[in-house]
């Protein structure tokens, strides 16, 4: 059973020759833009053990030397696959840690006592514990250290660094802000290990070891730019979608403190290892048109012309063929002939990825339709990873969907009772108590239960998770908000369903591993309702990662389906949305719908149903906008692209994009 299938989605074929560089000179031309050396590997396996082969290569050269190897790795994230694989290897004896010495990163400050959720402790469970490193060759900070005692703590730790000769050999994890180690904007190049505060893209990751947000510290000690430069070997991994532009800021633009991670370009033997979906962004991979000559395919050329219109300003049809010579694109005018053709072509591409019946049109021509008229009416389900990203990502199509008549089923996977503020809960009982001595219906349960959960909440202390019924409770409260915007959107209260996946029932942010339960969860509903369309969250940068999980259990699903040959799949269509998180770049839309101002405030008052997400939303990720600003933004952005491009102009557009199940 294939539970990974997101990691392979291809939105764009990448020609191996832009990563791939067959010499020196073609990857010269490829890289000019570049100014950290850059490795671009198609997986997240690759990656890793791309990394793993030079640590056991300069591993094998320092124990041959009878010489210590001084290394430090980061934590959690980026480099949980890379401790796997390390660990794999000791246990398989290709590599030895007996002369090792390991200088832990960073760590939260300050820690609570009783608690044993810190990085290093994290680090130690995942790698340090599992393989022959000495105990006495392991060195971090201390996050426990009074405040008076954190300079002095800083201090010895570089005078350790200092007395080994600095350290052999780095692996860094680039933040969503820009960090290295915890170096968060605005560190300078000679900073050394020290206290700061952290940003809330890194308290956000920090969450997955402390279990909940309101646990993580507010602070960290951690190695200086000036600390890591020292190696004499560093390498800066990255995995994913979600770095993307934050990897082209630091690998291509100048050096500057508001990206610590291009500090980097300062270093002699520094590289970059990134899978396709960090190096997206990268001009060789999103723009290659302006280092090298192309292999051109549809939604490059897409690309290319939105490009062009977005520098110069001009609408598809008014681009002319000076316009094409003078920024590089001179190779469509010799494949195509004119401009006029060019243009022609991706006008006519991008017109036909509008519709107004994303559910297709009865008796209409479907042949440049996104989708096919027949059958009508579609059984369709929709796949929310959390109980608001229906509406939130389209709701407006949800809604479409509903009045043109279609049998609309929306499935919510996971129940998001962490997101629900313990105020919710309190204000909850006491309208269930309240509403129990005006029916006077005498049931004393109610009252114990008041008493037993408001002192339960009461007495939490930080760090504290919550009951099983405290977060059933939360899970009650979402599943009336999911209900009531279900209802406003027009969704028949029967076609409504709570999946409950149990990777998601951890009571804390770190959730369990997929698994064939999972899968069978969804199997059973799409086996009940054999849909002539799946909707399914296509945002993969949600930073807790519950969108992909959760849509890697559907595509898993599909998987099973697909080899079974269910006759329902071979007459279902799988569409991926975004909007809580990002939005498709337009090259890859192949389904818009758009959206007048009416349709966007039923949108937005679908959305405003999800009370408890509203100001006391505790996951928005370094994004300041609550979700339905976010979500109207982007739809409005969407419009005005295709506005600008010389399309109809619409108030609001929501974009899809076409999953075929793989082979």
């Amino acid at each position: 059973m294939r539970t990974n299938l997101t990691s392979q989605i291809t939105l764009n074929k990448v020609s191996t020759r832009y990563y791939r560089p067959e010499d020196d000179f073609e990857k010269t031309l490829l890289t000019r833009h570049e100014r950290i050396q850059t490795e671009i590997v198609e997986t997240v396996e690759e990656g890793v053990s791309y990394v793993a082969d030079e640590i056991e290569r300069l591993l094998k050269e320092s124990q041959a030397k009878g010489k210590h190897f001084a290394m430090t790795l980061p934590g959690y994230s980026s480099a949980k696959y890379l401790y796997t694989e390390l660990v794999n290897r000791y246990n398989e004896g290709r590599i030895s840690f007996e002369n090792v010495l390991f200088f832990n990163q960073y760590e939260y400050y300050p820690l609570v006592k009783d608690t044993n959720a810190s990085n290093f402790n994290w680090i130690k469970s995942a790698f340090l514990d599992q393989v022959n490193i000495k105990p006495e060759n392991i060195y971090s900070m201390d996050g426990y250290v009074a405040k008076k005692g954190v300079a002095e703590t800083c201090r010895n730790y570089e005078m350790k660094i200092a007395e080994i000769g600095n350290l052999d050999f780095a692996v860094v994890a680039i933040g969503r802000n820009g960090n290295i180690g915890l170096n968060e904007p605005g560190s300078a190049l000679n900073s050394t290990t020290r206290l700061l505060l952290l940003d809330e893209p890194s308290v956000n990751d920090a969450s997955k070891i402390f279990g909940k947000l309101s646990s993580v510290p507010r602070g960290a000690i951690t190695m200086g730019i000036k600390t890591l430069l020292s190696a004499k070997k560093i390498f800066m991994i990255a995995w994913g979608e979600e770095k993307c532009e934050v990897i082209r800021k630091a690998v291509e633009e100048k050096f500057s403190d508001s990206v610590p991670a291009s500090y980097l370009q300062n270093h002699t033997d520094a590289v970059c290892c990134l899978d396709l979906g960090a190096a997206s962004y990268l001009t060789r991979i999103q723009r290659p048109w302006l280092v090298s000559s192309c292999e051109w395919n549809d939604k490059l050329i897409r690309s290319a012309i939105v490009w062009l219109c977005s520098l110069i300003h001009k609408p598809i049809l008014k681009l002319t063929n000076k316009d094409y010579n003078e920024h590089g694109l001179s190779e469509l005018l010799a494949l195509y002939g004119s401009a006029y053709n060019v243009n022609i072509k991706v006008f006519n591409d991008l017109q036909h990825t509008i519709t107004g019946w994303p559910g297709g049109k009865p008796n209409a021509d479907d042949t440049y339709r996104p989708e096919r008229a027949l059958p009508y009416p579609k059984r369709v389900v929709v796949f929310s990873p959390h109980p608001d990203d229906d509406v939130i990502s389209m709701g407006g199509t949800v809604h479409r969907l509903a009045v043109q008549g279609h049998d609309v089923h929306v499935a919510y996977q996971t129940s998001g009772n962490i997101a629900v503020d313990d105020e919710e809960v309190r204000r909850f009982m006491m309208f269930v108590r309240g509403y129990n001595q005006i029916a006077e219906l005498g049931q004393n349960k109610i009252e114990e239960n008041y008493e037993k959960i408001t002192e339960g909440l009461n007495n939490k202390k930080e760090g504290d998770f919550d009951t099983r019924d405290v977060l059933a409770i939360k899970a009650l409260i979402r599943r009336g908000e999911a209900r009531t915007a279900c209802a406003y959107v027009g969704i028949k209260p029967d076609n409504v369903h709570f999946l409950n996946l149990p990777f998601y029932e951890t009571g804390k942010i770190e959730k369990n591993p997929i698994s064939e339960a999972d899968i069978e969860v969804v199997l059973e509903l799409l086996r009940k309702v054999k849909p002539h369309q799946i909707f399914v969250a296509g945002d993969l940068a949600d930073p807790h990662g519950t969108h992909r999980v959760c849509t890697d259990a559907v595509f898993a699903a599909i998987d099973v389906e697909k080899s079974n040959n269910a006759e329902w799949l071979k007459d279902c269509r799988i569409w991926m949305y975004r909007g809580a998180w990002a939005e498709w770049e337009i090259e890859n839309i192949e389904m818009a719908v758009p959206m007048s101002p009416e349709e966007l405030r039923i949108k937005r008052n679908a959305i405003l149903k999800h009370q408890s997400q509203m100001e006391g939303a505790p996951f928005l990720g370094n994004d300041e906008r609550l979700f339905w600003q976010r979500s109207e933004d982007r739809n409005h952005a969407t419009a005005q692209l295709y506005h600008d491009l010389g399309l109809a102009s619409y108030e609001a557009i929501e974009a899809f994009v076409e999953y075929i199940p793989i082979d």
